[in-house]
């Protein structure tokens, strides 16, 4: 039983929170708003990962790294903070890249790649 995995994890979790408390993204933005995205995008990955273990399609992987406490069968603990640290990055990045065009007076278009 190894804390390596889930203690990277955590880390990285720690490294978005810095990035959002210092641009004012998300929980230091509207702290209410950011806390409902980030439930309904783990409950949506969670559903996810548990559909495709029913199935038969998604298996953990042993290894050194991982704690090897289980949430349900073939879902490890660090499933859990993976998940929360994939949406919260998107998150971040996709709100940062929002904010960058709207400050530089852009909008997207296909039109203007041409």
């Amino acid at each position: 039983m190894s804390l390596t995995y889930l203690l990277v994890l955590c880390a990285l979790l720690g490294c978005m929170a810095l990035l959002d408390h210092r641009f004012r993204l998300l929980f230091w933005h509207d702290a209410r708003r950011a806390a409902l995205t980030m439930a309904a995008g783990l409950v949506f990955f969670l559903l996810w990962d548990l559909a495709g273990i029913g199935l038969g399609i998604f298996f953990r992987a042993e290894n050194e790294l991982m704690t090897g406490v289980l949430l349900a069968p073939e879902l490890p603990l660090e499933e859990l903070f993976f998940l929360a640290f994939l949406c919260y990055q998107t998150l971040v990045l996709y709100t940062l890249v929002r904010r960058l065009l709207a400050g530089s007076g852009r909008t997207w278009r296909w039109e203007q790649q041409a």
